[in-house]
C-alpha cells in the first residue's frame, strides 16, 4: 500500500533544504579555513567568540540593572523636586504673607513723625524686618534657582525704565544710611528679563550699601560695549583682596572685610548672581583693590530702539504729590494686610478702601460709577478664582478701567507673561513699602493720563 504524503515535505522542498545546508557548509569550512591561514588553531575564533558572547551577556545584564537603578533614582529624584516644588510654594506664600503684612506695618509706623525711643525702636523693627526678607529671600530664590522653577521672559525695554526706579530706591535709603548714590542714566534698550537682571543690580547696590562705610559714594552706570551695555555699580567700601575675588560666588562663602559685625548675610547672594547670570548668558565682572572699594557689573545685549517690541511706559521714579487723593482699592483675603494696607497708603495721601473678597469689590461697583484709579489686587485668595481671575472678571463685567496692581508670591515668567499680556503690573511679596510707594505713583500718573 501506497504510504500517504498529505503531512510528508515533497521532494522539491527536501532538494532545496539540502541545497541551503550545503550552501551554509561550504561558508563554515571557508571562515575556518580562512582563520587556519592566519591561527594555527583553527577554532580560537570560535573559542574568542564565546568569550566575548559571555562577556557580552554579563555587561548587558550588569547594564540592564544599573539602567533599572538609575530609573528608581530618577523616580527619587523627581520626587524629590516635586516635594521641593510644592515645599516652595507653601514657603512663598505661608512664610511671606505675615511677612509682608509686617513689612507694610512697619512702612506705616516709620511715615509718622517719631521722636525718641520710638524712633529708635521703629528703625530696628525696620532693620530685623530687612534681615528676614533678605534671608528668606536669599533661600527662597536659591531653591527655585537649583529647582528649575525660574525660567527667564527676555523681553525688549529701555534700560532707563529699570535704572530709574533703581536709582530712586537706593538714593533714598542712601540718605538714611549716610551714603551718597550717584546715578548716569543711559538711553540703550537692552533684550534681557527685566525681572532677573533687576535681581543681579539689587544685590551690586545691597552689598555696596553694605559695605560702603557712611559718607562714602556709591555710582550707578552704564558703558557702551560694541552691541552691548556694561552696567556698573561702584562703591569707596572696604575692597576684596586679589585671592579672594574667585571666592565671592562660592555658596555659603563669606569673605572677612570687616564690615558690620551686625550683618546677617549668607554668603549667597553673588551665588544667585551668577546663577542668574548664567541662565540669561550674561557676563559678570568685578574689580576690586582692598580698602579702595570695588566694581561689580554685568554685560546686557541692546537692540536698536526702534526695534519691534520694546516696551515703553515703564514705572517711572515718583514725585511725593502724585498720590495725594488718589483712590485706591485693595483686594486681600488676609484681614492684616488690609488693615496694614489702608493705614500705610492712608498716610501716602490716598483714598483707600479695602475687601477680602470679590463680592465684597463687586457690590461697591455696583453702587458707584466712580471707580478706584488702582486696584492692588492679592493674587491667591480663598475663593475659587485667583485675584487675577477675579479682577479680569470684573473689568469685563462693569468695564472697570481702573490700574491693576497684583501682588504676589508666585514668581514664575508664566504669572508674568499672564499679567503682563492684561496689562497688570506685579509686585513679588514681601512688598518694600518704597517699591510699592514708586509703583502706585505711576500708576495713578497713568491713569490720569487716561483720564
Amino acid at each position: 500500500m501506497k504510504e500517504s504524503t498529505d503531512h510528508q515535505p515533497s521532494y522539491d522542498a527536501l532538494l532545496h533544504e539540502n541545497n541551503r545546508l550545503k550552501k551554509i557548509n561550504a561558508a563554515l569550512i571557508e571562515r575556518v579555513e580562512a582563520g587556519a591561514a592566519f591561527n594555527t588553531a583553527p577554532y580560537a575564533a570560535f573559542e574568542h567568540a564565546a568569550t566575548l558572547a559571555d562577556q557580552v551577556r554579563e555587561r548587558t545584564e550588569a547594564l540592564s540593572v544599573a539602567m533599572s537603578e538609575l530609573r528608581e533614582t530618577n523616580h527619587a529624584l523627581t520626587q524629590a523636586n516635586l516635594s521641593r516644588t510644592k515645599f516652595l510654594a507653601a514657603l512663598s506664600h505661608d512664610l511671606l504673607q505675615p511677612l509682608n503684612a509686617a513689612r507694610l506695618f512697619t512702612g506705616a509706623l516709620l511715615d509718622h513723625n517719631l521722636d525718641g525711643e520710638l524712633k529708635h525702636l521703629g528703625n530696628s523693627i525696620h532693620r530685623s524686618l530687612q534681615d528676614v526678607d533678605s534671608l528668606l529671600g536669599t533661600l527662597v530664590d536659591i531653591s527655585r534657582l537649583d529647582a528649575g522653577v525660574i525660567k527667564p521672559d527676555v523681553s525688549c525695554f529701555p534700560i532707563s525704565d529699570l535704572l530709574d526706579n533703581l536709582a530712586a530706591e537706593f538714593q533714598q535709603l542712601g540718605e538714611m544710611d549716610q551714603r551718597q548714590v550717584r546715578y548716569y542714566p543711559s538711553s540703550c534698550v537692552v533684550t534681557t528679563d527685566l525681572v532677573l537682571l533687576a535681581r543681579i543690580l539689587r544685590n551690586f547696590l545691597t552689598n555696596a550699601m553694605r559695605y560702603t562705610p557712611p559718607h562714602s559714594r556709591i555710582v550707578l552706570g552704564c558703558r557702551r560695549r560694541k552691541k552691548a551695555v556694561e552696567i556698573q555699580v561702584l562703591d569707596q567700601g572696604v575692597g576684596i583682596a586679589d585671592d579672594q575675588l574667585e571666592l565671592i560666588f562660592e555658596e555659603f562663602r563669606r569673605v572677612h572685610t570687616g564690615a558690620d559685625p551686625q550683618d546677617r548675610g549668607l554668603g549667597l547672594g553673588l551665588a544667585i548672581v551668577e546663577k542668574i547670570a548664567g541662565m540669561l548668558d550674561h557676563s559678570i565682572k568685578v574689580q576690586s583693590i582692598k580698602g579702595c572699594g570695588s566694581m561689580f557689573s554685568v554685560t546686557v545685549p541692546c537692540v536698536e530702539p526702534n526695534t519691534e517690541g520694546v516696551r515703553q511706559g515703564l514705572v517711572k521714579p515718583m514725585d511725593h504729590q502724585a498720590l495725594d487723593l488718589s483712590r485706591i482699592w485693595v483686594l486681600d483675603n488676609d484681614p492684616d494686610i488690609c488693615t496694614a494696607m489702608v493705614s500705610l497708603l492712608t498716610g501716602w495721601g490716598c483714598q483707600v478702601e479695602a475687601f477680602q473678597h470679590t463680592q465684597a469689590l463687586e457690590q461697591s461697583l455696583l453702587q458707584t460709577t466712580d471707580h478706584p484709579d488702582v486696584i492692588i489686587a492679592d493674587y491667591h485668595l480663598d475663593e475659587a478664582e485667583s485675584g487675577l481671575d477675579g479682577v479680569q472678571r470684573l473689568q469685563q463685567d462693569y468695564a472697570l478701567k481702573s490700574e491693576v496692581l497684583l501682588i504676589t508670591a508666585n514668581h514664575t515668567s508664566v504669572l508674568r507673561q499672564q499679567a503682563r499680556l492684561l496689562g497688570f503690573k506685579v509686585l513679588n511679596k514681601p512688598v518694600k513699602p518704597l517699591k510699592l510707594k514708586v509703583t502706585l505713583a505711576h500708576l495713578v500718573r497713568q491713569q490720569r493720563v487716561k483720564a
